[in-house]
């Protein structure tokens, strides 16, 4: 087997076997990098010299008997999290050349639990998007091609694309992703890949570039729910830096996978069944329940009233911390700065050269519904509706274990289709922005191709802090769906 086919549950104990070692991996992981990523532009920084240095130091612990969970196992980081010494960009001129003075508390939980970090992974600016079109650096191309020989480039999703595409294209073993509205799943959906966004809280923003504060949470993408939990495991953990940090204990997500669901209630939101939903999308959601169903669950209709404000509201409160955390960044602390006569001109210049044209869009939304006279309006009323759709998933938790969606409304849309249409572009999230303003753990899963041979994932909802429950759901469609498809363009295979 290709040393880029492994998954990190099988690295591992091929590390620990002597089979393989993290030098070998590591090499061929780099090696495919520089084969595919002047296409894929999936990663905008590469750490070749670093990495071949923590493998070193990975393969001095596995013979020492000093391994940890995650020694030897490739990974790329997401450039929203701040790697000491190494570029952050966030995918923004404003920041192409800031180099952080300190590490993310989850990249440095990845650093001393063995990981080897192979580079920063490509993004939407500031996170800001769902096709991964937006990034200063240039656009991600999605790895999977549609059937029929169409040569069509897709996107990734977004904003984690650079993430989903790199672990997706086996340039790397597993990821780091943000999600604010979905910016874990539907990348992950896209490319047919595993992704969880857990409970806001579980995983430290300490470190992290900030998008909308009350939103952004970490996660991670792999090829399996099993090395999710893994690479979770490590992420998730009480930090006193961060105040929005939930001081419980990690629970053994690996274990949980093993569960199975029998006697669990499985919950199907009626308010999913959106209009205009593709019927192949249908199709595979009943699929999804039909595996439950036969591997001891009951499913249970249940109700989400509030879901089709959901939307709506995400892009009222997003854009207004995203305008307030956004004005830091004014060409005198850090980053960027441009030329002016005086200090607004200042701002003005640096702002208006350093931001691109979604990240201003929102910059601008987020102003005036924070402005006098329209606070109360929409930025107050939109909290208020955002404690309801937390209400509704709440009410719906009394009843069932965990609920199941799709994850997105479509596979992966090619690069230039949807562009020109912001409110079509945002439509991407439909499925997903429910449970990032409940602040609910939620995972996609991959679980089938559509007619054109791209991949679809359905999405598993859980309780607050029941990641545990999300995991073993996920594992059962995974088992039970079997899916096997690989991207067109991968290591090992020509472009």
């Amino acid at each position: 087997m290709m040393l880029t086919e492994f998954t990190i549950a099988g690295a591992r104990a091929a590390l620990r076997d002597k089979e393989i070692s993290a030098a070998e991996l590591t090499l061929a992981h780099l090696e495919a990098i520089a084969d595919l990523n002047p296409r894929l532009n999936a990663f905008i920084t590469v750490t070749d010299e670093q990495a071949a240095l923590q493998a070193a130091r990975a393969d001095k612990a596995i013979a020492a008997g000093q391994a940890r969970p995650l020694t030897g196992i490739p990974l790329a980081i997401k450039d929203l999290f701040c790697t000491q010494g190494v570029r952050t960009t966030a995918g923004s001129r404003i920041l192409e050349n800031f180099v952080p003075p300190y590490e993310s508390t989850v990249t440095a939980r990845l650093l001393h639990d063995g990981a080897v970090f192979l580079g920063k992974a490509n993004l939407d600016e500031f996170a800001m998007g769902s096709s991964n079109m937006t990034s200063a650096f240039g656009p991600v191309e999605n790895p999977w091609k549609r059937s029929g020989g169409s040569n069509a480039v897709l996107v990734p999703g977004g904003s984690s694309g650079g993430s989903a595409s790199a672990v997706s294209a086996r340039l790397a073993m597993g990821a780091t992703g943000t999600d604010t509205g979905g910016s874990i799943r539907q990348p992950a959906a896209f490319c047919g890949l595993a992704g969880i966004k857990p409970t806001y809280g579980r995983c430290s923003r300490w470190g992290v570039v900030a998008f909308a504060s009350s939103l952004d949470q970490p996660g991670p993408f792999a090829r399996t729910v099993q090395d999710c939990a893994i690479l979770l495991g490590s992420m998730a953990g009480f930090d006193p830096k961060d105040s929005t940090s939930i001081d419980l204990a990690v629970p053994d997500f690996e274990a949980a996978c093993r569960r199975g669901v029998r006697g669990l209630k499985i919950g199907v939101p009626r308010e999913y069944r959106a209009d205009g939903m593709p019927a192949e999308i249908e199709r595979l959601w009943q699929q999804g329940l039909d595996w439950l169903r036969d591997a001891g669950a009951e499913i249970v209709d249940v109700s989400l009233p509030h879901t089709k404000y959901g939307l709506a509201t995400y892009y009222i409160v997003a854009p207004a911390e995203a305008s307030s955390n956004l004005a830091r960044y004014d060409g005198v602390r850090f980053g960027l700065r441009a030329d002016g006569q005086d200090l607004t001109e200042l701002y003005e210049a640096t702002r208006a050269e350093g931001f691109g044209e979604e990240v201003k869009r929102r910059i601008l939304i987020g102003t005036y519904v924070l402005s006098a006279g329209y606070y109360d309006a929409y930025y107050l009323r939109a909290q208020k509706v955002r404690a309801l759709i937390l209400k509704d998933f709440t009410d719906a938790f009394a009843t069932v274990d965990a609920l199941l969606t799709p994850t997105a409304p479509s596979a992966a849309f090619a690069q230039g289709e949807k562009m020109n249409d912001p409110v079509a572009m945002y439509l991407n999230d439909v499925f997903t922005v429910p449970a990032s303003m409940a602040g609910v753990p939620a995972m996609s899963v991959p679980a089938g191709l559509d007619s054109q041979g791209l991949p679809l994932g359905l999405q598993v909802i859980g309780r607050p802090y029941d990641e545990e429950t999300v995991f073993a759901v996920s594992q059962v469609i995974e088992d039970s769906a079997g899916f096997s498809g690989k991207p067109a363009l991968r290591a090992g295979v020509p472009a």
